[in-house]
């Protein structure tokens, strides 16, 4: 007879999200993991970040204070200061998440799990932190192990802990750098530049592709590297690093750009050059669980291959987002418990939380055009908003793509102040197949920088009112 009815194998946001709906749904559910509850995203990922960039967001409004009227005399920061208040919000959110699982009855196991052959689905063998092991046997296991920073140790693209960092070492420093190279543009990446800058520190980011935030729209990509380089940040992209090697001083960092060799040299480097999922150590090839370049498939409901074995999350692939994990943790606890699961193809944003911050969700220009749709695209600048403008925050646009035949938002996109924020209306419209006709209907509250989702709808069909 199983022990639990759902064993979930991992803590993320994912996984613990996962474990309350299935407690929520009577199913006696159990969960390991094997080191703190919350997983990356609430310990070295999503959370201590944000704590980060508001300490920076805070000092670098400091130095613009006579913008708005008001005088400050000299500005300074403690460094190790803003570290502990990034690690205590780390703790207490943790801390929140083990109440959780007192709350809704889940059984927690510390330690690391390994599957077995088992009868139903896979045993879970756990070799506990206190020591010794227990092996439990469920109707159904869910994979939430989520991914870790990929390095490529080839080049030097891997963390000493000192002078050369992924996302987590680049969060826990003794020191801010004042000079620092980042090597990838994606959303980690640019935030970590836009925190260090912030901060006072010399930041050069490294990309590949042939512009920054490659995933987002062409038009943001190049307004947020205009608004960067105003801030100081420095770009080479196009760029491929073939060799990161640590100096006496700090690192060198050597790529090749435009067919010609050059080498910066910094106090530090960050590595943010993607993730790998973490499947290793956990017996899949032993069961014959499919895995795909590092991450584990799934089917349309998160089925692995493997009778009674499920994945969610980073393990799971992209995109890499702790609510995408969550969401897929639901859809597939409701479809084991029986029920009518969520709506797993539902819009899924993405939010960079740098200054300024950007947002989208849905396809880009780009993306619409290559399905071969007719389309209309809206624009409106914040520029023109009052709220922007009275906030001093005129800085970006909204831009939202139509299907010019049905009128379906196919996308949008933005970058500004607080977009990060803004973004789910979007998302919310598209997720209720919202037309544009709808979305013109709605009433925006005046004065909020909101206005400018509204106009860009407008904008899209010749009906702007403040351009």
């Amino acid at each position: 007879m199983a022990d639990f009815d759902v064993v979930i194998i991992g803590g993320g946001p994912g996984g613990y999200v996962a474990a309350i709906r299935a407690s929520q749904l009577g199913l006696k559910t159990a969960i390991v993991e094997r080191e703190n509850l919350g997983g990356i995203c609430l310990n070295w990922g999503c959370i201590p970040t944000k704590a980060l960039l508001k300490s920076g967001e805070v000092y670098e409004q400091l130095g613009h204070l006579s913008d708005y009227g008001l005088k400050i005399e000299g500005r300074s920061y403690d460094f190790t200061k803003v570290i502990e208040r990034s690690r205590g919000v780390a703790k207490q959110l943790s801390s929140g998440v083990a109440f959780l699982m007192k709350k809704h009855k889940i059984e927690v196991f510390d330690g690391t799990a390994k599957l077995e052959k088992g009868a139903a689905a896979p045993k879970v063998v756990v070799a506990l932190k206190a020591g010794g092991s227990r092996t439990l046997e469920a109707k159904s296991v869910i994979l939430a192990t989520g991914a870790r920073a990929r390095v490529i140790p080839s080049v030097g693209l891997e963390p000493d802990g000192e002078r050369v960092w992924t996302y987590r070492e680049a969060m826990t420093p003794k020191a801010c750098p004042k000079t620092l190279v980042v090597i990838g543009s994606g959303a980690i990446g640019i935030e970590f530049a836009s925190f260090y800058r912030a901060l006072g520190a010399e930041v050069v980011v490294i990309e590949a592709m042939d512009r920054i935030l490659p995933v987002e729209d062409a038009e943001v990509s190049a307004a947020a590297q205009k608004a960067f380089e105003r801030r100081g940040l420095k770009f080479r992209v196009g760029a491929k690093v073939s060799k990161l090697a640590k100096t006496k001083a700090g690192v060198s960092v050597a790529f090749d750009i435009g067919g010609k060799a050059e080498t910066l040299e910094a106090d530090a480097a960050i590595v943010a050059v993607g993730i790998d999922g973490n499947v290793e150590n956990l017996g899949l090839e032993t069961l014959g669980v499919k895995v795909d370049r590092g991450h584990i498939v799934i089917d349309d409901h998160c089925k692995t291959n493997v009778a009674g074995l499920y994945a969610i999350g980073d393990v799971a692939g992209p995109p890499w987002l702790a609510h995408k994990a969550m969401h897929e943790g639901v859809h597939c606890v409701e479809g084991i418990a029986g029920k009518a699961p969520a709506n797993l193809t539902a819009p899924i944003p993405g939010c960079t939380y740098s200054t300024p911050q950007i947002a989208s969700v849905g396809l880009t220009e780009a993306q619409a055009k290559a399905d071969g749709r007719e389309i209309k695209v809206g624009r409106f600048p914040f520029r023109v908003n009052g709220k922007a403008i009275a906030s001093g925050e005129v800085e970006g646009f909204v831009k939202t793509v139509f299907d010019a035949k049905t009128g379906a938002l196919l996308g949008a996109h933005m970058i500004g102040g607080e977009v990060t924020e803004m973004i789910q209306g979007y998302a919310i419209a598209m997720t209720l197949e919202a037309t544009e006709a709808d979305v013109m209907a709605t009433v925006f509250p005046h004065p909020t920088m909101s206005e400018a989702m509204h106009e860009s709808v407008l904008d899209a069909y010749g009906m702007a009112l403040h351009l």
